[in-house]
This record gives C-alpha cells, sequence and structure tokens, in this order.
C-alpha cells in the first residue's frame, strides 16, 4: 500500500470495490438474525433463541463446534419459509458489503434426505432470489453439490434433481463434503452429464488432501474452477498447469486457518499461489460460522501480503471475470471496479475538489 494509505482507507478502497462471492454454502451463510428467526421459528431444535446465549453459541471454538452448529442450522430448514430466510439473510449481509453477485452452494440431497419436499426447497430458492435481488441489489445464482462421503446414489440423486429441476439461477455443479477416502473420479459420470447439459464444474479439491486431489478434479471432473485448491502450491507442475488454463481457484483463507489447514492468514499459500501465475478469487466458504467476511478476507489477505491497490482491485475483478455471470453484467461491473479510486488517488480528487 502507499505510504499515506492508513488502515480506515484501504478499508474504505475495499468496501468500495464491487465483488463477487464464488465459493459460499447457503447453510454455513447463515448469520445471527438468520439463526435467531430459525431458531424461533423452530423451538424443537433446541438451539438458542435469545440474542446473547445464541451469539454464545455460534462463537466459534474448534471444528468439531462448527459441525455441531453446522448441523443445528441445518436441522432448522424445513421448508420454503426457512430457505428463503437463508437465501434473503445472505443477501443482506452481500449487499452491506457491495458484493453484487454471489454463486451459491446449495445441497439438495441433504435437504431431501431430512424429508423437504423438493417443490419447497426450489420455491424457497426461488423466491429468496427475487427478494435478493429486488430489495439487495445482489443477483444470486446457484451450485448444486454433490456431499462426497455419501457416495455414487448422492451423486446419481444430486444429478437427477438439478436436470430435472433445473430452476432458474442454476449454473454450477460441484462436489463438497469430507475429501480424505472420497475419490473424485468415482463422480465422473454425473460430472460428465452435468457440463453436457450446460452446468459448470466447481468440485472442491486439495482443501485437506494434496495436489493428486486436484489433478483428478481437472482430468475426471473437467474441473472450471477448483474450490479451495490450497494444496496445489506443493506442487510446481500443477501450479503451472492451472496457471496456464486459467483455472481459478476459490480461496477461503480464514475458513482454511479455522478448519486447522493453515496456522494463519500469513502461512496462508495464497502469496505463491499469485506469484505463480495462478487465478485467485478470495471467498468466504461458512462466513458466520467461521466468523469470516467477504471484506475481511480481502483486508487479511491486503495487509498480511502487503498488496498494492492494483493486486487488491485484480481480486476483485477475478472474481467477476471468472464467475458464470452474464456477459454484459461482468462488463459493467469490470467497469466499476476500475473506476474505484486508489486510497491516494482518493485524497487527490477531494483535494481538487476543495481547490475548486
Amino acid at each position: 500500500m502507499p505510504a499515506n494509505a492508513s488502515g480506515a482507507d484501504l478499508r474504505a478502497f475495499v468496501q468500495a470495490l464491487p465483488k463477487a462471492e464464488l465459493h459460499v454454502h447457503l447453510v454455513g451463510s447463515a448469520g445471527l438474525d438468520t439463526v435467531l428467526a430459525l431458531a424461533r421459528r423452530h423451538p424443537e431444535a433446541g438451539v438458542p433463541a435469545e440474542r446473547a446465549e445464541l451469539a454464545e453459541f455460534f462463537r466459534f471454538r474448534d471444528f468439531d463446534h462448527f459441525l455441531r452448529v453446522f448441523w443445528a442450522v441445518q436441522s432448522m430448514v424445513k421448508g420454503r419459509e426457512d430457505v428463503r430466510t437463508l437465501v434473503t439473510g445472505l443477501a443482506a449481509d452481500l449487499a452491506r458489503q457491495n458484493a453484487r453477485y454471489a454463486e451459491v452452494t446449495v445441497t439438495p440431497y441433504n435437504h431431501l434426505l431430512d424429508g423437504m419436499p423438493g417443490d419447497e426447497l426450489l420455491a424457497g430458492l426461488t423466491e429468496g432470489r427475487a427478494i435478493a435481488a429486488a430489495e439487495h441489489g445482489v443477483e444470486l445464482a446457484w451450485c448444486f453439490d454433490i456431499p462426497g462421503e455419501k457416495g455414487v446414489k448422492a451423486g446419481r440423486e444430486t444429478l437427477v434433481f438439478a436436470l430435472r429441476e433445473r430452476p432458474e439461477g442454476l449454473v454450477g455443479f460441484g462436489l463438497g463434503g469430507p475429501e480424505i477416502g472420497v475419490g473424485r473420479a468415482q463422480f465422473a459420470p454425473f460430472f460428465t452429464a452435468a457440463r453436457e447439459a450446460g452446468l459448470h464444474s466447481v468440485p472442491h479439491a486439495g482443501e485437506t488432501t494434496g495436489p493428486a486431489t486436484i489433478w483428478s478434479a481437472v482430468h475426471d471432473l473437467g474441473a472450471e474452477r477448483i474450490g479451495h485448491g490450497t494444496s496445489a502450491a506443493t506442487d510446481p507442475a500443477l501450479l503451472a498447469y492451472l496457471a496456464e488454463h486459467r483455472i481459478p481457484l476459490e480461496v477461503c483463507p480464514t475458513s482454511n486457518v479455522r478448519t486447522g489447514q493453515v496456522p494463519g492468514i500469513e502461512a496462508h499459500p495464497v502469496r505463491r499461489l499469485l506469484d505463480h501465475g495462478v487465478v485467485v478469487t478470495l471467498n468466504t466458504d461458512d462466513p458466520p460460522m467461521f466468523g469470516a467476511t467477504l471484506t475481511g478476507e480481502y483486508l487479511a489477505v491486503a495487509e498480511t501480503l502487503g498488496l498494492r491497490p492494483a493486486e487488491i482491485a485484480r481480486l476483485a475483478a477475478n472474481s467477476v471475470e471468472h464467475s458464470f455471470l452474464g456477459d454484459e453484467a461482468k462488463a459493467a461491473l469490470l467497469a466499476e471496479i476500475a473506476a474505484v479510486p486508489a486510497p491516494g488517488e482518493r485524497n487527490l480528487v477531494a483535494g481538487q475538489r476543495e481547490l475548486a
């Protein structure tokens, strides 16, 4: 950053940048107000329904506690109203951070397994998406992902549901859940069918496993983006391949710290990824549950790595360029990003106005 750029200047710059969020899970996006609404609607779930108590329950302690909170929220998502509450809560959080577009990961198989009718899930997504656009100015798209730990059956049923229902805004087909012991290749037929139907391949890989998982996601699943992918930093050949083929990594720094993949942001391989020409986008994964925000991810990386304003703006532009947003909307957002003055430039413009 320029020598005269204060922390406040940096925060203002990051806030002013239009952004896209490409890796956020719908259930994991539930903030305090959203969970409070769900807890009061479903007291039988046993989730605290008073703000102070809920805030303590929600405070990240360790990964096991995160899982407990995640599945507690999942248990309260029973119908369209609950899904709509999740979607609109996420949209409000995104709007506050000047995020204009998000591709949200939804795991239909888990909701259907919990007994939610498919039409309830779809209605909640559709209604929430409309409210997000009308009331918050945020465009949402969906990625339906396979919970990999539930095996080939989950893959088949996720594919069938995605292609049969094909809700408006569905752009991606993904693979989430634990990576260890869950080979990517077994899901290849489902990804092939999804890609042939026009959906984009966006599997998780290389978060908790090594670069072999990323290679498999690329070769077996036709990955167009990789969720996390941080272990690529240990494989020079893979770094070169990702850079050459412009396959972006959806990097979630705070999530990686919280799950113990790296000890801190200063140890995160994002600098190595950038130095090798890999396309990096910054994302939040399960933001409130990890104590993360999208603006916070930009600030943490910028401050820790000492990024210049142009480099920060490039990260914001990456998130737009490598989204599945339409070309016209992309161009408009990229123009807005380019027009945001860097901290020193903003001060100069303000001074010129005062002299005029």
